[in-house]
C-alpha cells in the first residue's frame, strides 16, 4: 500500500509539472489550429447518400473510372455531355462522364478500389464494358463487365467476368469465327492466356496459353494478311519499363506465334508511348495505335500513332495529335490529372463511340499525401519539444537514479540478475549523454525579453503552418471537390451570371474560381451596361460566353436563352464566393427536386402587410418561404418561360420600376404555378463570402432601404399573385443534414 501511495504522489507531481502542463497546451492549440483549418479548407459535410462500404477506398494505384465519347471521326471524339443525352427518368440532365466508377461496382463480394482499362464489345444496340476492377478485399485485379443498352448513357453491372488467382487488367475483347475471345493482362502468371465465352458475358474458358512470356497490355489484330500481337515484355534482360513494344505475327490469332524482326521495336524512354494504351484501330484504310505516356506518372496521357509499315521486317509509326481536349478542371475533373487507355470503335451508323479512362490524382498520390503529413506532424513534435527545452518549460534532465540497480527476487535465476545489473551501466552512459546535449539548449530563449518573443513567435508561426500542413495532407483527402451523382449518374449545368462594367474585376476573379467546378459546364455573363469585356480577359476552364444586353434591367437575368444547352441553370451574382463543393451540393438536392428553386440563402415573408426578414431572422422562426435567387438553383425552362409569361408582364415592369425583387417576383411565380407543396429548397454553404461588402458596388448596399423596397415588392406581388406566406417550410428537414 505504501507502494502505491508514492507511486500516485509521485504521478500527481508529474502531472503538475511544468513539462506536462507545457505539453497539454502546446496539444491544444495546435489541435484547435487543425480543427479550424479543416472547418474552413474541407467540405464540412459527408456524403451521407453514400452507404458504408467497403470499396471507393483511397488507393496508392489511384481513383480511376470510365468515360464514354462520340464522334464522326475516332480522330474527333467529344465527351458525352457534348452529346445531350437527356434521361429524364433517371434525373440527369444531360448525362455527363464519368459514366462508370468503383461506385458501380454493386457486389458486397468483390468491392472496388477503382475501374480501369475499358473494353467495349457491341451486340447489336448492346454495349458490353469489360473493365478491370481493383478488389477492395483482396486488392488484386479482376475482370468485371456491365451492359447498357441506352448507348452508354446507363450501365447496369453484371458482376465479375473472369477472377483468376492472379492479378488481372487489360481486358482485350475480340470476336474470330464467331467465337469471343478475351485476352486479358497476366504477367504476374508469367504468361499471356486466352479465354473462349462459354455463356458470353460472365462464363469464360481457358482456350491457349498464347505466349509464356509475361506480357503487359497486348492486343491481337487482324492487317495486310496478318494477326499482329503486341506487347511489352518489361522483365526481358535490359528493358525499360514502360518503354519497351514487341511485336509477333501469325496466320491465326490462336498462333503459333513469330517474333519480328526488329524486336523489341521500341526501348525508349517511358514517356514517348511505347506501351499499348487500348484497342487499335482502322481509319480511312490507315491503322491506329495508342501508346501511354508514362512521363510524370504512370498513364499521364495518352499518345496517338499512325503505323506507317508493318510487315515482318520492319515497323514504323509516327506520332500525330490526339483527339480528345486536355482537361483543365485538375482534380475536379474525373479525368484531370491522367488518362491512360482508349478503346473506339465504329457503330453500324458511322459514328464513332469510344470508352477511356481517367483519375484526378495522379500514381500513389495518397501514400504520398500521408507520408508528407506525417513528415510534417513529426517537425511539429520536435519542434514543440525543442522550444520547451529553450524556454525551461521541459527540463532535459534525465535523473541518474532512474539507472540504480534495483533489488531481485530471490527466486530470479542467476543469469536474470546478471543480465540486469549489466543493463544498467548503458543505461546510465546514454542517459548521461543525453543530458550533455541537452543541456546547451535549456533555457536559452528569454521570453521576457523582445528577442526572446520574437524568436518564439517565429517558432509558433512555422508550428503552426506545419500543423496546417500536416492536417491537410492527412485529413484533407486529394483536394478534389467533385459532383456528386443521383442514382449512379452525374451530369452539368450552366452558370448565369448578371454584371456590369464597374465590377470587371470581381468577374475575372470569379469565373476563374467556378470554371474549376466539377459540373459546370459553361459560363454565362449578362452584360447589362458599359464596355463588355472579352474572353481572352478570363482564365476560364469552361467556354465563357457574354451575352450583351439592350437595356439594363434586371429581368435580363431570366430571360430565355437557346443556346443554353442544360436544363439546370445556377443564377449565381458575381460577388458570391463559396466552394465547388457547395455548389455541387446544391446541384444534387435540385436533380432530386428539379420543379424546385434550390439555392444557398433564404429568406422569409410574413407580417400583415408582407415584410422581407433576412435569414437570422428566418432561422428565430425556424422557417422560410423563399430562396434568394442570386445563388440558386432553377430549371432553366420553366422558370425562363414562367417569367416571361404574359402573366408575368405587371410584375416585371414593377421590377424595372424598382430595379430590384426580380428574385421576389419569381418566387411568388412558383408558388402561383404549381400545385401544393414545397417550390423552394435551402443548402447551407459550408461558407460564403459577398465581395461586393468590400467594394459597395451593390444595388443593396444599404441594407435598410434594401428591405423596404423588397417590402413593397412583397405587397404588390401578393396582390398579383396570391400571398405565399403560409409556404413556410422548416430548416433540417432533410435527412442528409444539407439545410441545418
Amino acid at each position: 500500500m505504501e507502494s502505491m501511495a508514492g507511486a500516485a504522489r509521485r504521478l500527481r507531481l508529474l502531472l503538475r509539472s511544468t513539462a506536462v502542463l507545457y505539453l497539454l497546451a502546446a496539444a491544444f492549440l495546435l489541435g484547435s489550429a487543425g480543427v479550424l483549418y479543416s472547418r474552413f479548407t474541407f467540405a464540412a459535410f459527408s456524403d451521407s447518400y453514400t452507404p458504408p462500404s467497403p470499396g471507393c477506398r483511397p488507393d496508392g494505384e489511384g481513383s480511376w473510372s470510365i468515360g464514354l465519347f462520340y464522334g464522326e471521326s475516332p480522330l474527333k471524339l467529344q465527351p458525352l455531355e457534348l452529346r445531350e443525352m437527356w434521361r429524364n427518368e433517371s434525373a440527369a440532365w444531360p448525362v455527363a462522364n464519368p459514366v462508370f466508377t468503383c461506385a458501380s461496382v454493386l457486389d458486397a463480394r468483390s468491392p472496388s478500389n477503382f475501374v480501369a482499362d475499358p473494353f467495349l464489345h457491341i451486340l447489336g444496340d448492346t454495349f458490353y464494358l469489360f473493365f478491370e476492377t481493383k478488389n477492395s478485399i483482396t486488392l488484386q485485379g479482376d475482370i468485371g463487365v456491365a451492359r447498357s443498352t441506352d448507348q452508354g448513357a446507363t450501365w447496369k453491372y453484371l458482376g465479375i467476368a473472369l477472377d483468376e488467382e492472379w492479378h488481372l487488367s487489360y481486358p482485350y475483347v475480340f470476336s474470330h469465327e464467331d467465337q469471343i475471345f478475351m485476352m486479358p493482362e497476366s504477367s504476374k502468371k508469367g504468361e499471356l492466356h486466352l479465354y473462349r465465352a462459354v455463356d458470353f458475358p460472365l462464363q469464360w474458358k481457358l482456350e491457349k496459353v498464347i505466349l509464356k512470356k509475361p506480357l503487359v497490355d497486348s492486343f491481337i489484330i487482324n492487317h495486310n494478311g496478318y494477326y499482329w500481337l503486341f506487347g511489352s515484355d518489361f522483365s526481358a534482360f535490359g528493358a525499360k519499363k514502360n518503354g519497351e513494344l514487341e511485336i509477333w505475327y501469325s496466320s491465326s490469332p490462336l498462333g503459333p506465334w513469330k517474333p519480328h524482326k526488329q524486336n523489341p521495336v521500341y526501348n525508349t524512354d517511358k514517356s514517348l508511348g511505347a506501351r499499348n494504351a487500348g484497342r487499335p484501330f482502322v481509319y480511312n484504310d490507315i491503322l491506329y495505335r495508342t501508346g501511354q505516356d508514362c512521363g510524370e506518372t504512370y498513364g499521364r496521357r495518352i499518345r496517338l500513332f499512325q503505323v506507317k509499315v508493318l510487315t515482318p521486317d520492319n515497323y514504323e509509326e509516327v506520332e500525330i495529335p490526339f483527339g480528345i481536349e486536355e482537361p483543365r478542371k485538375g482534380r475536379n475533373a474525373w479525368n484531370g490529372a491522367r488518362y491512360h487507355h482508349l478503346d473506339v470503335q465504329k457503330l453500324p451508323s458511322g459514328e464513332w463511340v469510344g470508352v477511356m479512362d481517367g483519375d484526378r490524382v495522379p500514381s500513389g498520390d495518397s501514400v504520398r499525401r500521408l507520408i508528407l503529413g506525417y513528415i510534417a506532424f513529426g517537425l511539429v513534435t520536435i519542434l514543440v519539444i525543442v522550444s520547451g527545452v529553450l524556454v525551461s518549460a521541459i527540463k532535459c534532465i534525465v535523473p541518474l537514479s532512474w539507472c540504480l540497480p534495483i533489488s531481485a527476487k530471490r527466486s530470479d535465476s542467476i543469469s536474470q540478475r546478471r543480465s540486469y545489473f549489466q543493463l544498467y551501466p548503458k543505461l546510465r552512459w546514454l542517459f548521461t549523454h543525453l543530458n550533455r546535449l541537452g543541456s546547451p539548449l535549456q533555457g536559452r530563449i528569454n521570453p521576457n525579453n523582445c528577442s526572446g518573443r520574437s524568436l518564439l513567435a517565429l517558432i509558433l508561426i512555422v508550428v503552426l503552418a506545419l500543423t496546417c500542413i500536416g492536417t491537410h495532407h492527412v485529413y484533407g483527402g486529394n483536394g478534389a471537390e467533385v459532383a456528386y451523382p443521383v442514382n449512379g449518374q452525374y451530369s452539368q449545368f450552366t452558370l448565369l451570371t448578371m454584371t456590369y462594367d464597374a465590377r470587371i474585376w470581381n468577374l475575372k476573379m470569379f469565373i476563374k474560381h467556378y470554371s474549376r467546378c466539377s459540373s459546370v459546364r459553361e459560363i454565362v455573363v449578362v452584360w447589362n451596361k458599359g464596355q463588355p469585356p472579352v474572353n481572352s480577359d478570363f482564365d476560364s476552364a469552361v467556354p465563357v460566353r457574354i451575352r450583351i444586353e439592350d437595356r439594363n434591367s434586371l429581368n435580363n437575368r431570366f430571360k430565355a436563352d437557346p443556346l443554353i444547352k442544360t436544363r439546370a441553370v445556377l443564377e449565381l451574382d458575381d460577388d458570391i464566393m463559396m466552394t465547388c463543393d457547395d455548389v455541387e451540393r446544391g446541384f444534387r438536392v435540385w436533380r432530386e427536386h428539379p420543379d424546385r428553386i434550390v439555392g444557398f440563402y433564404p429568406r422569409l415573408a410574413n407580417g400583415n402587410p408582407l415584410q422581407y426578414r433576412d435569414e437570422r431572422y428566418a432561422r428565430q422562426q425556424n422557417g422560410y418561404n423563399m430562396i434568394l435567387t442570386g445563388a440558386a438553383f432553377i430549371d432553366s425552362k420553366l422558370a425562363f418561360d414562367m417569367y416571361w409569361s404574359e402573366l408575368a408582364k405587371e410584375g416585371r415592369e414593377f421590377v424595372d420600376k424598382k430595379f430590384n425583387c426580380e428574385d421576389v417576383l419569381l418566387n411568388f411565380l412558383y408558388v402561383n404555378a404549381s400545385k401544393p407543396g414545397k417550390t423552394v429548397e435551402y443548402v447551407r454553404p459550408s461558407w460564403a463570402i459577398d465581395t461586393s461588402k468590400f467594394t459597395g458596388a451593390a444595388i443593396s448596399k444599404n441594407t435598410q432601404v434594401h428591405y423596404q423596397v423588397r417590402s413593397e415588392c412583397l405587397v404588390k406581388f401578393a396582390k398579383m399573385y396570391g400571398n405565399l406566406a403560409a409556404n413556410k417550410w422548416s430548416f433540417n428537414g432533410r435527412t442528409d443534414g444539407w439545410d441545418v
